[in-house]
């Protein structure tokens, strides 16, 4: 008996070195796939040593060979999984990643976040330094170029931004077109679309300085149509863009001005709105940024590939959770009713809106900063009520083990919705309101695609789960 399992043993190693010497010897398949012993990797024509410290081997229990996948920036990449397969003529492994909780479609320079940390960086810049030493028009300008501007640059940056705040009127009427009661956010995706065919040169994507001005049209011509959909919900006149304020003031005056000949906005509501468009200006590889590389990788013109994100964050899930913020906030109605909410939450009964992130596992760095913008508003507004239940809810559910033991802290989402109720904003508003501020840094990402040699056009895989090979019954007989 031990002769028998001796000799299968050493049947069962011979057949895993066979496989390991066909596998290692260099082929011209450009599937072919190193294993462990000696580790190889192709590339291209070639074939070099790989460091194994720097590589994941990957045994294959079907066929017995083991393969070495290089590890680059904690990383593997997708496609040299498709080398392990039982045979040629079936298809490689593949990974089922819904939602792409762990999987990396790109390599951006753009933002770091550490969610265990809370640490939220624009190009290396912490985002607390940014908020409160910076100004949003500077943070684009960090995004889009990558570094922060001259004094010159600077200048020349803010000259054409504000130059470029007008639109078309022909953009003017388009919108005018909209029913009454369209949703903003509507409105202003279809108009950031439709820009697209009054600068039909945007198509241009491989000319560098005409991707420039595109940018630096879109930034400049955001607020003006964000503004014009708030105008029109209420029935109220368009209101032209006033060259003499600053980005947030003027986006202000043309929510804000009636009759009066000059809009004089109070710099504590500017300074917030600016921060608040800082905080919200990128935020990695989300929802809304992934829908723009997605529709920027078939080439298309950057209004088109932003109008996609426009699109993704409509969605409530993505720009709305503010909203639903302020919805729980009124159902708990005062502090005396916030512990029988925890229990709800406790049981199931409840969801508590605006704690957690997909990202952070801690607290969110962006909710430190707008906490310390309330101050600044309610200052102008008064004191909006839901500020005490929002302030005592959270220090409730940061004491609670039940929520510390979940890594469930606020977020930006738990207090800009306060913000912006406090500057009569309605619901539907908050998410146009986002949109702004995300611009520069979708567009960041779009440019860094175009600019990107390993990106191809979006096509994931799937998992076909239907039916197969049936046979088709012509009507009359399948009705007979």
């Amino acid at each position: 008996m031990r002769k028998r399992q001796k000799t299968q043993s050493t049947r069962l190693r011979s057949t895993r070195e066979r496989v390991k010497t066909r596998l290692t010897t260099p082929a011209p398949d450009p599937r072919w796939a190193s294993v462990r012993t000696p580790p190889y990797v192709r590339v291209g024509a070639r074939t070099t040593v790989l460091d194994v410290t720097d590589s994941l081997t990957v045994r294959d229990n079907r066929t017995g060979a083991e393969y070495e996948i290089p590890i680059t920036d904690g990383t593997i990449k997708a496609a040299d999984l498709g080398q392990i397969k039982l045979n040629d003529d079936t298809p490689g492994i593949a990974t089922y990643d819904p939602g792409f909780v762990n999987t990396a479609s790109c390599r951006s320079s753009v933002t770091f976040i550490d969610g265990e940390k809370g640490i939220l960086e624009y190009r290396g810049y912490p985002i607390e330094q940014l908020a409160e030493k910076s100004n949003f028009l500077e943070v684009a300008y960090l995004l889009v170029h990558g570094e922060l501007p001259t004094k010159e640059q600077y200048d020349h940056w803010v000259h054409h931004i504000t130059y470029h705040t007008f639109v078309h009127e022909n953009v003017k009427a388009f919108m005018q077109g909209f029913r009454y009661d369209a949703h903003p956010m509507g409105m202003l995706m279809a108009s950031v679309g439709a820009l697209s065919t009054f600068y039909p040169e945007a198509a241009n994507i491989s000319d560098p300085d005409n991707r420039q001005i595109q940018i630096i049209r879109m930034i400049a011509k955001m607020p003006t149509l964000g503004a014009w959909a708030f105008r029109h919900a209420q029935g109220k006149p368009y209101v032209y863009p006033d060259n003499d304020l600053s980005y947030a003031e003027n986006f202000m005056s043309m929510l804000f001005k009636m009759s009066e000949v000059k809009y004089d906005p109070d710099p504590r509501i500017a300074k917030a709105l600016d921060t608040l468009f800082i905080l919200h200006a990128d935020h990695e590889q989300n929802c809304s940024t992934n829908a723009v590389r997605s529709v920027g990788s078939s080439q298309v013109d950057p209004y088109s590939a932003v109008s996609a994100g426009i699109g993704a964050l409509f969605g409530p899930l993505h720009g709305g959770a503010n909203e639903a913020v302020l919805k729980m906030l009124r159902r708990i109605g005062n502090k005396s009713e916030i512990p029988a909410f925890i229990e709800g939450v406790k049981n199931g009964n409840e969801r508590l809106m605006g704690f957690g992130h997909r990202v952070y596992k801690n607290y969110d760095p962006r909710a430190k900063i707008i906490k310390k913008a309330c101050d600044d508003v309610f200052e102008v507004t008064g004191v909006n009520p839901l500020l005490e239940v929002a302030q005592e809810l959270e220090k409730i559910a940061l004491e609670d083990e039940y929520f510390v033991k979940r890594k469930l802290y606020p977020n930006v989402d738990f207090y800009s919705g306060l913000i912006y109720e406090a500057l009569e904003f309605p619901p539907e508003m908050f998410t146009v309101l986002f949109a702004i501020g995300r611009t520069p840094g979708w567009l960041a990402q779009w440019q860094e695609l175009i600019e990107d040699k390993e990106q191809k056009i979006a096509r994931p895989k799937q998992i076909y789960t239907g039916d197969r090979q049936l046979t088709f019954v012509p009507a009359e007989e399948r009705w007979a």
